[in-house]
């Protein structure tokens, strides 16, 4: 069961979101919060596997929020999922170094958003194509800082990081690099362990910020994200 929490300062959509959430077998949305300092506090209280958290709430927004749950270790099990109207540049990148698990724009289709929250539980990171770009294009004009382990990357772990940085899934990993999903997935979490990467999000932006993955790239991330729409 994946439970879930709705944090939104907006009445409607959280009872949207609840709804169709509730609708399904395999999720439970497990608390409601109306501001991110709530949400901080159901997320303590019930730890649950995703959080869906509004960017712009009163009280606490959304990215501190973020801040707060990644920064807690009882809580290193939570995703966070951003929720947002436009998908804004600083947004984008400050929730990811906040440690969000990714981005979903609110006007997203309803089996997409559902297909979403599933990804999210996996733990793979979370972009839509549109935010994807977005968070690219940032990376064009900014001069690259290698980080603190990346030299301790095996050749495969890299290839790895590249890969994930490209949006591929670990089965698709597994089927370019020929190797079984399974050893595609300890490449990239020892690649986060080396990287001290929270998830899969912020390995992205770490494989930019390094320069093992440059924007030239671009056109093979949008071809394999999955494709909420936004």
């Amino acid at each position: 069961m994946i439970r879930v929490l709705l944090v939104d300062d907006q009445p409607l959509i959280r009872s949207g979101f609840r709804a169709l959430l509730d609708n399904e077998d395999d999720i439970e949305v497990v608390a409601e919060a109306g501001d991110g300092a709530a949400g901080v506090a159901l997320a303590r209280e019930h730890v649950p596997d995703i959080a869906l958290v509004d960017v712009q709430m009163p009280v606490v927004g959304g990215i501190e929020a973020t801040r707060r749950i990644a920064a807690d270790p009882a809580l290193a099990a939570v995703h966070v999922v951003i929720l947002t109207n436009y998908g804004l540049d600083e947004y984008v990148f400050d929730a990811l170094r906040a440690g969000a698990a990714g981005f979903l724009v609110k006007d997203i289709q309803p089996e997409d958003f559902l297909h979403a929250v599933r990804v999210a539980a996996r733990g793979d990171a979370l972009l839509a194509p549109s935010i994807t770009r977005k968070l690219i294009d940032r990376y064009v004009s900014r001069p690259l800082h290698p980080g603190p382990g990346l030299g301790e990357l095996t050749n495969r772990e890299r290839e790895a990081v590249a890969l994930v940085a490209q949006g591929l899934s670990n089965d698709e990993i597994a089927e370019r690099m020929v190797i079984s999903p399974l050893t595609a997935k300890t490449h990239v979490n020892r690649a986060m362990t080396k990287l001290h990467a929270r998830d899969r999000a912020q390995l992205v932006v770490l494989a930019y910020e390094s320069g093992l993955v440059t924007p030239a790239n671009r056109s093979g991330i949008e071809k394999h994200r999955p494709a909420p729409r936004g």
